[in-house]
């Protein structure tokens, strides 16, 4: 009987197999072919005359970083044409919620020949033209589009989860992304957004961040955040860290810097790796964990310099550094760029690829962001090529409700590009709410990529003059 099902009787040893299996043609060829290299900086005219000692002076990096159109134009010379000049412009006036920062490192990563179509140039000094010409702007969009600052517990500190809580140091950054998830508060006001000014004086909010941690045993995990650490003297930072490290709650800390890559010059100093090497040293005798967080977004950002600065802060004892994207159309929202990035992370920064992003809801950013859909369609797309530890997962940071996989959605009309999530715990400020965990709460997809039913419902809201949709 068993033999006639095919089920081997019990005790016979399996006979001889032929081994059949070999390397197949995959939509995703691996080995890479881009090569892991150090742009020559002297093909930049601005940076033509810099030797490689100014080159990997941090204190170079930041006197030379570009702050301006002018600037910018001055650094790459006739590769920066008129026309793609005066849209760049034309943005600053009238779309760009970030003003430009770019360090010259950044700037040598960018591909001089086509600058209209560069993935760095495209987030990180985007034009006009870029933005899609109806639907800029998501009319749910708002400045602050998580609601962080309803949730800081003090000034700069964000309690919106249970057991973390992210410290907002400082309001700025070596380098400025256009897409910023925290342009209501971080760098230099621009045409369109007046930024928020922190109030306190900055001891006085890093000393009432340290005494709410102090006596809040619930938090065990804290990203130290801004802006970027690499903005805050090291001494300072040590000190902060230091003193979280005192803190017998505290068990994760997690330094944020996408200055890993922008000015990796600032971790290859001394007094840097010196103080990254006594925090790391405390955290192990601590028992405490402490890693390091960064923020790269396309695979031509991955050069030797950085590697160098993630292997000082590895070999310094930093636990992981792990790398946060963001989904951008034209910038990573491939499976073929973002394969490339997490294998350049990996085999040649050893960064360990974490989170990617959809990118949030801010003003003027709907051309960057990419649908719930499109979003599930490359998580699937990149499974089976990376380790599973390596094996970055897409997530949706939905506002009140924080990260979600973006499969963990509720509901979806797709016709109208409205996703609902639920959540399984209360923020500070829904502590008194009974609908809080049965709430479904919306996330929108961007209008263009809807069929043409629901992107005229969207313009029917807007004629009406809607402000918002009401949670189901």
């Amino acid at each position: 009987m068993n033999e006639a099902i095919g089920i081997s009787a019990p005790n016979v040893r399996p006979g001889h197999r032929d081994a059949t299996a070999h390397a197949a043609e995959q939509p995703f060829r691996y080995p890479l072919t881009r090569k892991y290299v150090e742009p020559d900086w002297r093909r930049v005219p601005g940076f033509k005359d810099v030797t490689e000692e100014q080159w990997r002076s941090a204190q170079w990096q930041r006197a030379h970083t570009v702050k301006n159109l002018v600037e910018f134009k001055k650094a790459l010379g006739d590769n920066l044409d008129d026309e793609l000049y005066a849209d760049i412009e034309r943005d600053q006036h009238q779309r760009a919620t970030m003003s430009m920062l770019i360090p010259p490192q950044m700037i040598n990563t960018m591909d001089l020949a086509d600058l209209r179509n560069d993935r760095v140039r495209l987030y990180m000094a985007p034009a006009f033209s870029d933005r899609h010409p109806e639907w800029t702007n998501h009319p749910m969009a708002s400045r602050d589009s998580l609601h962080e600052a309803e949730m800081w517990a003090v000034e700069g500190l964000t309690h919106r989860y249970p057991t973390k809580v992210l410290a907002e140091m400082i309001s700025t950054c070596p380098q400025y992304c256009g897409h910023c998830t925290r342009m209501d508060l971080v760098g230099n006001d621009t045409e369109q957004i007046l930024k928020y000014k922190f109030e306190l004086k900055q001891q006085e909010r890093w000393d009432a961040m340290l005494d709410y941690l102090r006596r809040t045993p619930m938090v065990r995990d804290v990203v130290v955040s801004g802006g970027d650490i690499a903005n805050i003297p090291i001494k300072r930072l040590e000190d902060f860290v230091m003193q979280l490290l005192g803190i017998e709650n505290i068990r994760d800390i997690r330094l944020a810097t996408k200055g890993l890559m922008g000015i990796p010059q600032h971790f290859l100093q001394d007094e840097v790796r010196e103080g990254f090497e006594r925090m790391a040293k405390i955290a192990r005798e601590r028992d405490v964990d402490i890693a390091v967080h960064t923020h790269i977004n396309c695979a031509q950002q991955i050069t030797p310099l950085v590697g160098d600065a993630v292997r000082m802060i590895l070999d310094a004892g930093m636990r992981d550094v792990r790398n946060q994207g963001v989904l951008l159309r034209g910038v990573n929202a491939t499976t073929q760029d973002l394969l490339e990035l997490c294998f350049m992370l990996i085999d040649h920064a050893k960064v360990m690829p974490y989170y990617f992003y959809q990118c949030d809801m801010i003003p003027n950013s709907e051309h960057w962001r990419t649908a719930i859909w499109e979003a599930q369609d490359l998580q699937h797309a990149i499974m089976g090529y990376l380790p599973g530890f390596a094996t970055a997962r897409v997530v949706c940071d939905v506002p009140f409700v924080g990260k979600r996989w973006v499969h963990m959605l509720k509901d979806y009309d797709r016709v109208k590009g409205i996703s609902y999530w639920t959540k399984n715990y209360r923020t500070g400020i829904e502590y008194d709410d009974p609908d809080a965990l049965s709430r479904e709460y919306p996330y929108y997809d961007p209008i263009y990529t809807l069929p043409e039913e629901g992107q005229e419902y969207w313009r029917e809201f807007m004629r009406r003059g809607e402000l918002q949709l009401t949670p189901v």
